[in-house]
Order: C-alpha cells, then structure tokens, then sequence
C-alpha cells in the first residue's frame, strides 16, 4: 500500500483534536535588572490575568515564525530577537481549559528591546522584572522560571553577555550584566580574574576609560568580544560552584 491509498483511508477522527501554541519568555535587562515581558490578557479565558506573549501557530508557518509574529501582534516588538531559541515543549493535559493544547515555548534574549505597545486580544504589555512578576495564567510561571534558568545557563557557558555591553567595555561592566542577569552579588576580583583567563571571551583593546573609578582610582582598561563561541572553562554562578566542592 502506498502513501496516497494509506491517506485515502485514513481518519483523522480517530484521534482526539491537540492544539499547537507558541508562548515567548522574552527577556532584556533595564535599569540593571533582568525583565520579562508579559502581557494582559484581552480575552477568555483568563481575561484580566497576566501571561506570557503567544498564541496559536498557522498552519503555513514554522514555530519560529509563529513566536515572532505572536511576539510582534501582542507586544509591538517588531523586530526578531538577536537572541531566539526554542525553550522546551509543555503538553500537560490540563494546562488550557479549552482542549488540549501543546505549547512550544521560545526564549528571546537580547540587549535593547523596545518598549511594548499592546496588540491583538492583549489589554496591556509591559516589560517587568523576573523577581517580582504577578500571578501568570496557565502555567506561564513555570515557563518562565524555565526561560530564566536557560538565560542565566547561557551566560555560565556562552559569550552572549558581551551583547549586552556595547562595542567597548570594561570587566566591571561586564560584571554589572551578569548581576542582572544572575540576580547576585559578585566578587569584582574573582569575576575580572575568570574572565581574563577564558580564552577569547573578551579581548584587550589597549585603550581605557577616559576617567578614573568614581572614587578617583586609575583609568580601566577597554575590552571587546571575543571570538569564542562557548565558555572553558565556563563562569558558574556562585552557587553552583559550591555545589561541585
């Protein structure tokens, strides 16, 4: 039996109906905190209820296309994340009142998202940060905490906070991006010692800041991005690194 008479006598009733959606964790840091966007919700169900941008995928688009066009009719963020990649797949069979529904979450990571203007059946949109975000509907929480904990992976094992600092940088701004991102304190001597010894993590440019420290200290030295793609050895958080004594 070939493909075209299997199908001819295939029923789809056979099985029960599954939706496909697309939910975004798109984060940036403002005013040195790590954001989320999220949006209020116009309509049922959860009308009134903060959630995560998303929605259901057409049938002639990829996912990719799907979260950033979910991202764009929702929020106003237009533009496609320098940073986007697909989080995880959430299919619990209670997760959406109105029938089953898988959700493909992505996460956006970039420096310099725009302010959000509110679109399609979102009420409001706004950029809030991770460590204080109301209730989320459906289980958006935990897709959030999935896209943190990724995002903040990232900066252990990849170059990607150099994105967040500009052309040229100093280690003590660098280390202002991963505070943000980590959401802890970090020791300025230890973080500017891990950093000069990951090779091609960032590169000296033999200038410095025009002025001393604020407290009249001597003039830091300029960095740029490096050309490594992955981090060795990589920059554990704090905790983590206690956890491998």
């Amino acid at each position: 039996m070939g493909v075209e008479d299997f199908l001819a006598g295939y029923d789809p009733r056979r099985h029960a109906p599954v939706a496909v959606t697309v939910d975004v964790v798109a984060l940036t840091i403002r005013d040195r905190r790590l954001h989320v966007l999220i949006v209020e919700r116009g309509a049922e169900p959860y009308a009134g209820s903060w959630a995560l941008p998303g929605g259901f995928i057409r049938p002639d688009e990829d996912l990719a296309e799907a979260a950033v066009r979910e991202l764009a009719e929702e929020t106003g963020v237009a533009a496609r994340p320098a940073h986007l990649e697909q989080l995880a797949g959430y299919g619990g069979p209670g997760r959406d009142p109105r029938m089953r529904v898988v959700s493909i979450a992505h996460l956006a990571f970039a420096p310099g998202l725009p302010g959000p203007e509110p679109g399609t059946d979102a009420a409001a949109a706004v950029w809030h940060p991770v460590d204080d975000v109301p209730p989320l509907a459906f289980d958006h929480a935990r897709i959030l905490a999935d896209g943190v904990e990724r995002a903040r992976s990232k900066l252990e094992y990849t170059p990607l906070a150099t994105a967040f600092a500009g052309e040229l940088f100093t280690i003590s701004e660098l280390r202002l991006i991963y505070e943000s991102v980590w959401g802890t304190p970090l020791h300025a001597g230890n973080f500017h010692r891990k950093v000069l010894s990951v090779p091609g993590f960032v590169e000296s440019t033999g200038q410095t800041t025009e002025t001393g420290g604020p407290k009249g200290g001597p003039r830091a030295k300029l960095y740029r991005a490096g050309d490594a793609r992955l981090l060795h050895p990589a920059l554990l958080r704090p905790a983590r690194e206690d956890d491998l004594r």
